[in-house]
């Protein structure tokens, strides 16, 4: 796959997504953001990888939020840049996604780091939500996400504070789960996804699904039923017989059906 503002290489049974805008902070564009999307829905449509690792471009950022520069005029987005689409996909993939965190993530970039699975950053890596000093605020993902993490009342200082945490203050607070050194970072991320890599998918997508479809009200329960529930009741003898009595147009044989 060939992208403008992001690169997607694989190794192994590890897919590694990096944000590649060093020189501006790795912060997303309206093309950033769909070329996001548009790598993980190619990415659902395959079975080389297992386990999907998230970084940014350079030893400095991770990422720190948007440009709205280049968006079209339009009602579609009214101009609010596309994020909500990108961090939908990284909750819809069925394999799990790990966030490395080689440097600062703020605003949007921290919203991100929240959405993935698991987040790995280096002993100087930042966190931060800076919406309210500069006139934004993520309303979602950023609130609902942050307080599952690291409980409401130090999700409220977040955002009304902006506190700058360093890695180990994002540890402590269970914003994130791992701090290594910084020359470690990348070959420790390694090492946790062939870990992960090594699970049962299929357990792993369930999982998954599951603490999705807490969220994702209809939607989500709908997604855990049709990736994990009706591909198995597919190949059941009941739906066999139900298929093969409505194509011949006759009555079924109750017999075969599941007790």
């Amino acid at each position: 796959m060939q992208f403008q503002e992001i690169t997607y290489t694989e190794d192994g049974p590890i897919g590694t997504i990096t944000i590649n805008r060093p020189q501006d902070g790795n912060m997303f564009t309206p093309l950033m953001c769909h070329e996001i999307r548009d790598c993980i829905n190619a990415i659902r449509r395959e079975t080389r990888t297992r386990v999907i690792v998230l970084t940014g471009a350079g030893d400095k950022f991770f990422c720190i939020g948007g440009r709205k520069e280049g968006m079209e005029d339009s009602m579609l987005y009214a101009g609010v840049l596309p994020t909500l689409e990108m961090y939908e996909a990284i909750d819809r993939l069925q394999k799990p996604v790990i966030a490395c965190v080689n440097g600062f993530a703020v605003g949007g970039g921290n919203v991100l780091q929240m959405v993935c699975d698991i987040t790995i950053a280096k002993e100087s890596a930042a966190f931060r939500q800076v919406g309210p000093m500069m006139g934004s605020f993520d309303a979602g993902y950023g609130t609902w996400y942050l307080e599952d993490l690291v409980g409401k009342k130090r999700a409220k200082e977040m955002w009304y504070r902006n506190p700058k945490l360093t890695a180990r203050q994002a540890l402590d607070w269970g914003l994130i789960n791992h701090v290594v050194p910084d020359a470690e970072l990348h070959e420790f991320t390694r090492k946790i996804a062939l870990e992960i890599a090594d699970r049962g998918s299929f357990a792993l997508a369930a999982v998954k699904s599951a603490f999705n479809a807490r969220h994702g009200g209809v939607g989500g329960l709908s997604r855990m039923a049709h990736d994990l529930l009706l591909r198995p009741y597919l190949e059941t003898d009941e739906h066999a017989e139900l298929a093969a009595s409505f194509a011949e147009r006759r009555a079924p044989d109750a017999s075969k059906f599941g007790h």
